[in-house]
């Protein structure tokens, strides 16, 4: 689908953090996400540990994949660079949470390559079924527990990635498997 350049949240500048973007690859059966952070001396990550579910994982740095779905349903998705994973479906703004399943847990693995930061997460296609729209996100912790907020766009206010205008990734129904 392509490459997209997240937007840092006015109120959460980075400290040294350039740039977030996402590679969008959709083929076959997979989808791969590919989250370069530039500007990476500062960044940063939670230690290496068994991938599995695991809740909270946005206090730390954290990429996020938001699925909008019929009316006001969606679907937010936590990839941690220690492999970790959490999903969690709701049936309206921040209402009715709760764990979501997931067919194939996701692959993630991070890198580093000179002044740049890597997460690449594996998954499987068959998540954006019925899903209509999008949201990239990130939260990035850099030295000393500084957080910067970064996505497609934000809405007014503090960051709040569950809000619908930040779900600004048109779905073609090419890219549903």
């Amino acid at each position: 689908m392509g490459t997209f350049s997240l937007i840092c949240h006015p109120q959460t500048p980075p400290l040294g953090v350039k740039s977030v973007d996402v590679d969008w690859d959709a083929r076959g059966d997979g989808l791969v996400l590919r989250y370069r952070v530039v500007g990476a001396g500062g960044l940063v990550l939670p230690a290496h540990e068994t991938p599995g579910r695991h809740d909270d994982l946005w206090k730390a740095t954290c990429f996020e994949l938001f699925l909008g779905r019929a009316g006001a349903t969606y679907q937010e998705f936590n990839f941690s660079p220690s492999s970790r994973w959490a999903t969690y479906g709701f049936a309206d703004y921040r209402e009715g949470g709760h764990d979501a399943e997931m067919p194939v847990a996701p692959a993630i693995a991070m890198t580093r390559a000179g002044d740049a930061a890597i997460c690449e997460v594996r998954l499987t296609r068959a998540i954006l079924t019925g899903a209509d729209c999008a949201g990239l996100t990130a939260v990035i912790e850099e030295t000393g527990g500084h957080k910067s907020y970064w996505a497609l766009a934000h809405g007014a206010g503090r960051p709040d990635f569950h809000k619908r205008s930040c779900f600004t990734l048109q779905l073609a129904a090419a890219e549903a498997p």
